[in-house]
């Protein structure tokens, strides 16, 4: 310290620091201390007493502009007091050259232009200051450059090392080795590509948005990026608050919503989802995340999708989130993003959740159908899981109306029911009766195509349970395939009289099947005619068929 400068320094009885200045040396270089002290009279010798309350560094920033005054313009501006200077001579208005000598704004801008030679750790003290200031205006504009001058330098870092090496951030560049003759493991090499992972775990939420952001610009690996967002989550989440992890985790959302969508596995998103039950995340971010994982439905598993509901729902899992999943997965279709492939696959995997779901005595009907309605009928070659969960549904919600009953039928592609399902829906007294004339009546149509060789058959309209218009396009288009499907099992060739014998003995019980079916829907005529109640007619069932 400068001799001028010693002592002027103390407690005051409140415990803040004060200065004893010469105003004649601090107002030659400070523009706001020669307004203040220009306002009192020239020949006043009665001391003026000054307050700063939003002084940029406190005390420390406040010394180190004295320091510079006191010591005729000269001091020594590194890394390490870069920002409190500069942001000190901003808020003290030291613009003007004083003596032919530089004031401290352009020395500190000077010193700015230089962050390019500044060492890895000399970047990381300045961002540390930039973060302590705070919401000073001129401390962002730094923050941003020296984030800018940080991204760089883990950019040149992949752009010099092809290949994952030991590289050193202590320097004005960085030092790489790279063995050719060695292949070092993956847990090593990506131990060389998260180095820095550690060192910036100290900026705030809204600062790694920054450097991401940065990051996202500069073309850094978006796989290496997602596992820093993974990685600060873990390492802040042990000391936070709530609020601090909300803020965390809506961060992470918005900043992984940025990259390519296979840059975070299927399982990760369950994870930060499960992170966000209990925070009360903002509807915005909730809705990136479910469309991140409904983008990627086809690769995660049933454990993942039984998500218990909400505090309030009655049933037993979160069937309103695996709707908005699936909604998310079809909307990707605008894109042709969607295959038949993955759609197969989602398929499979909603027919396994519906089967986890249906003995939950508390699901509604409506919530069950929705979700049996809401793929296309493409997705689905066989209908036979869809049927047996229905058939668990309607045993364990045996109290549902006959209306409640057809609505869940409707879901049912018939044509794509094997021949033992169809055999038991036709004995199901669970479902509506007219869904066992259907079935009865699809296997029929088949029987009819083999027997007399033809690719096509004829389309039950006029049951009520039949299918959407757009479930019948797609079925036409597959009924060859499912005519390869059955005759598989069988070798129809024109020698083999003792099959088609066989075929033909079957053909006469579908016909005798279908005649009963016939009178059943005769008697549900009249009993409609006659409006009977619907238990009556179920005490009638058991006469007709015996």
């Amino acid at each position: 310290m400068s001799e001028g400068l010693k002592e002027i320094s103390k407690m005051d009885v409140n415990g803040q620091e004060t200065f004893m200045l010469d105003k004649d040396i601090v107002a030659q270089y400070s523009g706001k201390f020669s307004k203040l002290f220009g306002k009192s009279s020239s020949g006043s010798t009665r001391k003026l007493k000054v307050i700063f309350h939003d002084f940029p560094g406190g005390a420390e920033g406040f010394e180190l502009m004295l320091r510079f005054c006191y010591s005729n313009g000269k001091t020594d501006i590194t890394p390490s007091n870069l920002v409190l200077a500069h942001c000190a001579a901003e808020f003290m208005e030291m613009k003007e050259s004083v003596a032919g000598v530089s004031n401290l704004l352009a020395q500190t801008e000077k010193s700015l232009q230089e962050t390019s030679y500044w060492t890895w750790s000399d970047l990381l003290v300045a961002l540390k200051q930039c973060q302590n200031i705070g919401s000073v205006s001129d401390s962002s504009l730094m923050l941003e450059k020296c984030l800018d001058s940080l991204v760089g330098r883990l950019v040149l870092a992949c752009e010099a090392s092809p290949c994952p090496s030991t590289c050193s951030p202590d320097s004005s560049g960085f030092r790489f080795s790279c063995d050719s003759k060695s292949t070092e493991s993956i847990k090593t090499n990506f131990s060389h590509s998260t180095w820095w992972f550690d060192d910036l775990i100290f900026l705030s939420p809204l600062n790694i948005e920054r450097l991401v952001k940065s990051m996202l610009v500069r073309k850094l690996d978006q796989v290496v990026i997602s596992r820093f967002l993974l990685f600060y989550q873990k390492a802040k989440f042990s000391a936070a608050t709530t609020d601090e992890k909300r803020k965390i985790i809506e961060m992470i959302i918005d900043m992984l919503s940025n990259m390519d969508v296979s840059c975070v596995s299927c399982k990760t998103l369950f994870g930060i989802l499960r992170l966000t039950l209990g925070l009360n995340i903002s509807k915005c971010s909730r809705n990136k995340l479910e469309n991140m994982i409904g983008s990627q439905l086809d690769q995660t598993t049933l454990d993942n999708l039984l998500v218990p509901s909400p505090y309030g729902i009655s049933y037993l899992y979160d069937v309103n989130l695996v709707l908005r999943f699936l909604k998310a997965f079809q909307g990707q279709g605008k894109n042709s993003l969607v295959t038949p492939i993955r759609m197969k696959k989602v398929a499979v995997l909603v027919d396994l959740y519906i089967a986890e779901i249906a003995p939950d005595p508390c699901l509604k009907p409506s919530k069950f159908v929705a979700l049996a309605t809401a793929l296309p009928d493409y997705a689905r070659d066989s209908y036979d899981e869809l049927y047996h969960a229905m058939d668990m549904y309607l045993k364990v919600h045996a109290g549902l109306c006959e209306e409640e009953r057809m609505k869940i039928s409707c879901g049912l592609n018939y044509e794509k029911l094997s021949a033992q399902a169809c055999l038991h829906l036709s004995q199901n007294t669970n479902f509506p009766s007219n869904s066992a004339v259907q079935a009865l009546i699809s296997q029929q149509s088949k029987l009819n195509n083999l027997l007399h060789g033809t690719p096509s058959y004829t389309s039950f309209t006029d049951s009520p349970s039949s299918s959407t218009d757009a479930g019948k396009k797609g079925r036409k288009g597959e009924t060859s395939e499912q005519i390869v499907l059955y005759s598989g099992k069988f070798d129809v060739s024109a020698d083999n009289e003792k099959l088609r014998a066989h075929l033909r003995g079957m053909h006469c019980r579908v016909m005798e099947l279908e005649k009963i079916c016939k009178k059943m829907q005769t008697q549900m005529v009249k009993i409609s005619k006659s409006r009977a109640s619907g238990n009556s007619y179920a005490r009638s069932l058991p006469k007709l068929c015996s």
